[in-house]
């Protein structure tokens, strides 16, 4: 819940409709918190189905002209909007820490990388080219690609930046029109960056934005005039989304979450190895779908190096301080994340789970400044069926797992259906190569070579 806030005023983020904001059809709001303090920073607009209509019928008035427009022209004003992006990067960095809790370093990245594939965009004159063959004497086939029309993207809240940029740039400079519906919980940036796509010279209509819930995103899905929709979040809204779209005939890109796994081998570099595990699964607090949240140790569990890897794991851990500055760690986005990752905590302890780090003494010690703190958490298990070894916890949480053999190891992340990325840990390029071949999810390896080429022994 939203603490009161008097000053300064709050900031009210409307609707971005055919280059003007709006306010909503209906007069209501939702507040937007601070998830470090609790603090109501703003309001974003809670917006109807009339809403919707107006911005896509602005998005596919715009489309006639925009379409036609070359793809140099396009990628020209894309260009300015690169750079506009690299001159208020703090800026934009400071509402992301504000509204999402990331700590300052991160946020500069969500920039960074969104930039990149802004960057990549103004590229396609040169990759959208298509071309021509002559197939026989007196036939030729022309390979070009077409602009479809209205383009819808929903976008979470974990990236608020970079996210919407895996779609708004390359939508745009293809021939495109936008109709953006970020996350309600942090609406703050992209309301920015609506202020510099206009500045950079977008024409009125191309890009719209549309705030709200569930209701809006029904509505953009269904509309008859969008073409295609682009959707990152939970993988069961995922699969809803992609139905939705299915049944309509409508082409989609639907991105949910994932349960990544390391899997570290007796002879990992123990100091490179810890130092990654603990940024792969605390950086931005476990908000993002690559982090890897279980840890799988292979071999004797009272082996001096995998209790000595463990052991560095949890003290790097614990040295993370919590706040928004760089090299700390930031909070969770609102108090049902903080409940969820909670409870997953709860129910592995009382299956057994040992907690060798507890995360939840910074919701004690928050409890009466507000925020929504947990602090990084491992919890080492005795059973590989636990919810939190399975389940997409979407917190500062690590799952460690004993496992005798590789072979165990490879079932256990071979059985999860959504995985974005495995990593092994070793200093054999052998070894890893062994565990590439099998690992279901794309993987990177992480090596202190001592020979590729030595024997393999399968464990």
């Amino acid at each position: 819940m939203c603490k009161p806030k008097a000053e300064p005023p709050l900031v009210t983020v409307d609707n971005y409709i055919d280059g003007t904001v709006v306010p909503p059809s209906t007069p209501q709001y939702l507040p937007v918190c601070n998830p470090a303090s609790s603090a109501n920073i703003g309001r974003v607009a809670l917006s109807s189905s009339q809403d919707v209509d107006r911005a896509v019928e602005a998005a596919s008035k715009a489309f006639e002209s925009w379409s036609t427009r070359t793809v140099k022209s396009r990628a020209a004003i894309m260009l300015k909007f690169h750079s506009l992006v690299r001159q208020n990067s703090h800026e934009l960095a400071e509402l992301i820490v504000a509204e999402n809790g990331k700590n300052y370093t991160e946020a500069l990245a969500d920039v960074a990388k969104g930039n990149e594939t802004v960057e990549y965009a103004c590229s396609l004159p040169q990759l959208m080219q298509g071309r021509i063959d002559r197939v026989s004497g007196a036939v030729t086939c022309q390979d070009r690609r077409d602009p479809l029309g209205v383009v819808v993207s929903i976008v979470p809240f974990n990236f608020p930046f970079m996210v919407p940029m895996w779609t708004l740039p390359i939508a745009l400079v293809t021939g495109n029109t936008v109709v953006l519906k970020p996350s309600e919980k942090v609406p703050l940036t992209m309301f920015r960056v609506i202020g510099l796509l206009e500045e950079a010279g977008f024409p009125p209509g191309v890009v719209n934005m549309v705030q709200g819930t569930r209701t809006v995103c029904e509505a953009l899905i269904d509309h008859p005039a969008v073409k295609a929709v682009t959707f990152v979040g939970s993988s069961p809204i995922a699969r809803i989304v992609k139905e939705r779209c299915n049944a309509l005939n409508k082409r989609c890109t639907a991105l949910g979450g994932a349960k990544n796994h390391l899997i570290a081998l007796p002879d990992c570099d123990i100091e490179d190895t810890s130092s990654d595990v603990v940024v792969s699964y605390a950086g931005c607090a476990g908000q993002r779908c690559m982090a890897a949240s279980v840890l799988l140790l292979v071999g004797d569990p009272d082996g001096e190096r995998q209790k000595k890897l463990l052991a560095r794991v949890i003290e790097k851990a614990a040295a993370i301080e919590a706040g928004t500055e760089p090299k700390k760690m930031g909070p969770v986005i609102d108090d049902a994340s903080q409940s969820k990752i909670l409870k997953y905590i709860a129910q592995s302890e009382q299956n057994g789970a040992k907690v060798l780090l507890d995360g939840r003494t910074w919701t004690k010690e928050n409890s009466l400044k507000g925020g929504n703190w947990i602090g990084p958490t491992v919890l080492l298990h005795s059973s590989s069926d636990d919810k939190t070894m399975k389940e997409e916890v979407f917190g500062p949480v690590l799952s460690v797992y004993h496992v005798a053999t590789w072979q165990e190891a490879i079932a256990i992340e071979n059985r999860i259906p959504f995985g974005n990325a495995a990593a092994i840990y070793t200093s054999n390029g052998g070894h890893a190569e062994w565990f590439v071949k099998r690992v279901r999810a794309a993987v990177s390896c992480k090596l202190i070579l001592a020979s590729w080429f030595d024997d393999v022994t399968v464990r």
